[in-house]
């Protein structure tokens, strides 16, 4: 494809041969397409002039006119098309990899909503058979509440599922709308020139932002797992049940606390099962290797007891430590009186020889009975606080949970303030190139904008304002029209002459002629246009 620039179309091969085949079309200037596509460079419509600036507070090109007839606040958002056109890509680039980190987390959200879809059906069939293998133990009047928990494990499988799918289908018609913007994108990126990038990249930009900002539910609006609280409600059905097996067994096993205790009405895996098989009559033997046993789970509970009343809490628990401690006193006194019975009549029946009396075993005997059945009656009493102690550990654990709710909560504040702060360093950084460009326009325009002066009082700078004023009006009349124009540029910007640092002394100036001074404004007129 070929471009006639005399002609303004653009021409095939074929259209070439016959249309310019003719002597008469022998001097028009025909280009290459592609080439005259990135070579091109527009003018101002409106002075026909090229464009040399760009202004960020419009988002247009300006020429050299166009800029002279701006107001001095306007200038300072002027920049050369170089560094727009620098700007804009870079403002461009981070649109596009906004748009593809969007992209990415999208395509992980998919992936992972497909997995807490998976995992909210695991979660209901082990829920299922959780409540299955527990109610298998129950008797037949809990079948109306194994009904109403699986019907609650449906709803909720039924209402996450039916969530998550909702989010997965937007989710999955965003990626079409993204992929359709990336690739206008680089389709824009590869056809346009710099003219073309500069009238329409913004508005592509602004259309990515808006884009990336909309709210976008990438964040599973729910957790996977599905809780009945199936425990808690078999609890509350079987809890006179629960309450009373262990009142019988006490009862019934008022000789000794051994088939009362160790039986079905232990509790698997507590401390009490290893504290309580203690006052049973095991053979000698095994009370030695017993003893070492039980003294640390003892030790460790009398310093942690110590420590939670040393609290100084005034709570159920806390209460029911201090009269346990009592009661635990006493009875430990009192066994180890009989222990040191025994072991005197061991140590006389061994080591002394000596007689003893039928009376002291059966005095002895006695009084471990009446010990079992102490023991028995207040393991019962402790027993019996259970009920009321999972009702404060359970507010407990709730009050622990919404601590570690507020921790993470505390964290994530923690990030987004990180990742604020990193934003704002980012927009710094874009900021920085705007101040250099600015400060290299100022340089380039100020010295031959304005005449440098010494600094004086606000009295003295109204009056050269005036004489300014009279002498522009006075070189508008006079042949040198350069100077003229110079005048009413810097009476249109509103800018007052500054001495800027580096330049020569006013009185060097002055004795330049009106010759020099629009020999150097042409100079710098066409210094933009080449740079261009």
């Amino acid at each position: 494809m070929c471009f006639c620039n005399t002609c303004s179309q653009p021409l095939c091969a074929p259209c070439r041969e016959e249309t310019h085949r003719a002597k008469v079309f022998a001097r028009h200037e025909i280009v290459s397409l592609s080439k005259r596509t990135k070579a091109i460079h527009k003018k101002c419509p409106l002075h026909e002039e090229p464009y040399i600036m760009f202004s960020t507070e419009k988002k247009s090109m300006l020429c050299i006119n166009c800029f002279r007839d701006m107001q001095g606040e306007s200038r300072a958002h002027c920049i050369d098309i170089e560094t727009a056109y620098v700007q804009g890509c870079e403002k461009l680039d981070q649109a596009v990899l906004a748009v593809k980190e969007l992209q990415t987390s999208t395509r992980e959200a998919i992936v992972l909503l497909k997995a807490m879809i998976e995992e909210v059906r695991n979660s209901a069939s082990e829920e299922e058979s959780a409540i299955n293998a527990l109610f298998s133990g129950m008797q037949e009047q809990l079948s109306d509440r194994k009904k109403a928990l699986l019907k609650a494990v449906q709803s909720q499988h039924e209402e996450k599922e039916k969530a998550f799918k909702e989010q997965l289908a937007h989710l999955a018609s965003l990626l079409p709308t993204l992929q359709v913007h990336l690739v206008i994108c680089s389709a824009f990126l590869s056809s346009a020139n710099k003219a073309e990038f500069l009238d329409l990249g913004y508005q592509l930009r602004e259309r990515l932002q808006r884009i990336v900002k909309l709210p976008h539910r990438l964040r599973p609006a729910q957790t996977s797992k599905i809780n009945t609280e199936y425990r808690a409600e078999f609890a509350r059905c079987l809890e006179p049940l629960l309450v009373l097996t262990p009142r019988r067994s006490v009862v019934g096993s008022a000789g000794g606390i051994g088939p009362g205790i160790t039986g079905a009405n232990m509790i698997p895996g507590g401390q009490c099962s290893k504290t309580l098989m203690v006052p049973g009559c095991p053979p000698a033997g095994d009370k030695m290797s017993s003893s070492s046993m039980v003294r640390k789970p003892t030790l460790h509970r009398y310093i942690s007891t110590k420590v939670l009343l040393a609290e100084g809490r005034e709570t159920p628990f806390a209460e029911h430590c201090r009269n346990y401690e009592n009661t635990y006193r006493m009875l430990q006194t009192e066994i180890q009186g009989l222990k040191d019975q025994v072991q005197e009549l061991h140590r006389d029946l061994t080591k002394h020889h000596s007689l003893i009396r039928t009376e002291i075993m059966s005095e002895i005997l006695q009084k471990s009975l009446q010990m079992d059945v102490q023991i028995a009656a207040h393991y019962s009493s402790v027993e019996m606080m259970r009920s009321v102690f999972e009702e404060v550990w359970e507010e407990t654990y709730q009050r622990v949970a919404n601590e570690q709710e507020i921790y993470e909560a505390q964290l994530h504040d923690l990030l987004q303030l990180r990742q604020e702060n990193s934003c704002l360093t980012t927009i710094t950084k874009q900021i920085a190139p705007y101040v250099r460009s600015i400060a290299k326009v100022k340089e380039r325009l100020e010295p031959r904008l304005q005449e440098p002066r010494e600094p004086k009082d606000e009295h003295t700078q109204m009056l050269l304002r005036i004489d300014d004023s009279s002498e522009a009006s006075q070189r508008d009349s006079s042949p040198s029209g350069t100077d003229g124009r110079e005048q009413a540029l810097g009476s249109r910007g509103g800018c007052t002459p500054t001495l800027i640092p580096g330049d020569p002394p006013p009185k060097k100036k002055e004795h330049r002629g009106s010759a020099q001074r629009s020999g150097t404004l042409s100079a710098d007129r066409e210094e933009p246009t080449g740079s261009s």
